[in-house]
């Protein structure tokens, strides 16, 4: 038959052991968490400059007021000012050549992210008919995305053409 000290230590020693079981439970779904948190916000950082990307190289003369819309919903800061000011040239650019543009993501990659701002890179392409070009013709972009977080929503607020 076991002491009553051996009773105690027994319990003692099962009390600590799902003490720690529990502590490292909580650990491990804090951190579980986390990291979902974290690939949820990549995500959202990609869809954004992927949208962003897909808007910027997909334009029709027929519909150029909504296809600059759709660019400057998804812009802000200096990108959003330099586009919109030159929003009226381009309208009569490419009303006057008949321009239609479709563009295409090929692959993006985050460069780098922070808590409220990232940077992205895009490969993209588009194929471009316009009243010179009216069989089409293939174009290739490389393009340096830098976004920040703006009321909950990932916003471009620079757009470089890089490569």
């Amino acid at each position: 038959m076991s002491s009553p000290t051996h009773g105690r230590a027994l319990t003692g020693g099962l009390a600590v052991a799902v003490v720690l079981l529990l502590a490292s439970s909580g650990y491990l779904a804090v951190q579980t968490y986390q990291r979902g948190q974290e690939e949820q916000r990549r995500q959202d950082i990609l869809a954004s400059a992927r949208q962003t990307a897909l808007n910027f190289t997909s334009l029709d003369y027929r519909h150029y007021d909504r296809d600059s819309e759709n660019v400057l919903k998804g812009a802000t800061g200096e990108f959003k000012r330099q586009f919109r000011a030159q929003t009226k040239e381009l309208t009569k650019l490419v009303a006057a050549n008949q321009s239609v543009s479709q563009g295409r993501v090929i692959e993006a990659g985050i460069a780098r992210a922070g808590k409220r701002s990232a940077r992205v890179l895009i490969v993209a392409d588009s194929k471009v008919t316009n009243t010179a070009v009216k069989q089409g013709q293939a174009r290739n972009y490389r393009l340096q995305l830098d976004l920040v977080l703006e009321d909950g929503r990932w916003k471009t607020s620079d757009v470089e053409f890089v490569g």
